[in-house]
C-alpha cells in the first residue's frame, strides 16, 4: 500500500460515518460543505439524464451513491481502500454506481470513456498538483461538460503546496499529505490556463452559529 493510501486509510479511522437521512429526510444526498444540510446540491453539475459523472476522491461514497440515485452514471474514485470497503458495505448495491481503487490522475489516465462531469468533495483536486490533474481532467470531459470541486478556503498568505497533517497515535508522527491553495481568482487563473472556461470560484458562507470557516466552490466547463 503507498504512503498515500496509508494517510488515507488512517483518516478514514478517524471519520464518522455518514447520517442514516439527512434533515429532509432523505436517504442520498449531496453535500459540497462541512457542514450538514448547507449549501447546493448536484445541480451545480448540471448532469444530463443518464449521464457519466466522476467524483475524484470519493471517499465512503456518499456523493457519488446519491448522483446515481439521480440517475447518472456514477463512478467513484479514491485511493483509500477502508474508505472504498465503507461505500461498498454501504452503496454497492445501488444501481449505476461503480467504485474503484486508484489514484485519481492514474485513472483518468487510463479511462478514455469520458465524463459529462467531475466533481471533487474536499477531494482530490484538493490533493493533487493541479499542474499534472487539471490538464487530464480537461481531457475526459466531454464537451461542456463541468468541472466542480469545493475545499476550505486558503488562508491567507498561505498559498500553493501545502502539508495537511493527520494525526495517529499518540507516539507516533502524524502523517503528511500535500494540498493545494489559493484565493479564488488565482484559481480562476489557473483554469483558464487549462483550457477550462465559464470559470467562477467563490466562498460560500458558514450557516449562522459558532464556526465562521466558509466553503470555497470552484466551477469551471470543458
Amino acid at each position: 500500500m503507498t504512503e498515500t493510501a496509508i494517510a488515507w486509510d488512517t483518516y478514514a479511522r478517524q471519520r464518522p460515518e455518514r447520517r442514516p437521512v439527512n434533515g429532509r429526510g432523505e436517504t442520498t444526498w449531496f453535500n459540497w460543505t462541512q457542514y450538514p444540510d448547507h449549501g447546493p446540491g448536484a445541480e451545480l453539475l448540471e448532469v444530463p439524464a443518464g449521464g457519466r459523472v466522476l467524483d475524484l476522491g470519493c471517499g465512503k461514497g456518499g456523493n457519488a451513491a446519491h448522483l446515481a440515485d439521480l440517475g447518472a452514471r456514477a463512478v467513484g474514485v479514491d485511493v483509500s481502500p477502508r474508505q472504498l470497503a465503507a461505500a461498498r458495505e454501504r452503496w454497492g448495491t445501488v444501481p449505476g454506481l461503480e467504485l474503484h481503487q486508484a489514484e485519481a490522475g492514474a485513472f483518468l489516465e487510463q479511462d478514455f470513456e469520458g465524463f459529462d462531469a467531475v466533481c471533487s468533495v474536499y477531494g482530490a483536486v484538493w490533493f493533487t498538483d493541479p499542474a499534472r490533474l487539471l490538464p487530464t481532467v480537461r481531457e475526459r470531459l466531454r464537451p461542456g461538460g463541468r468541472l466542480v470541486f469545493s475545499q476550505r478556503p486558503a488562508v491567507e498568505g498561505c498559498y500553493g503546496c501545502q502539508a495537511s497533517y493527520i494525526p495517529r497515535g499518540d507516539d507516533e508522527d502524524p502523517l503528511v499529505v500535500k494540498r493545494w491553495d489559493y484565493e479564488p481568482e488565482a484559481w480562476e487563473q489557473v483554469l483558464a490556463e487549462h483550457g477550462f472556461g465559464d470559470v467562477r470560484a467563490s466562498v460560500l458562507a458558514a450557516p449562522p452559529g459558532r464556526r465562521t470557516v466558509g466553503t470555497l466552490i470552484v466551477s469551471a466547463r470543458a
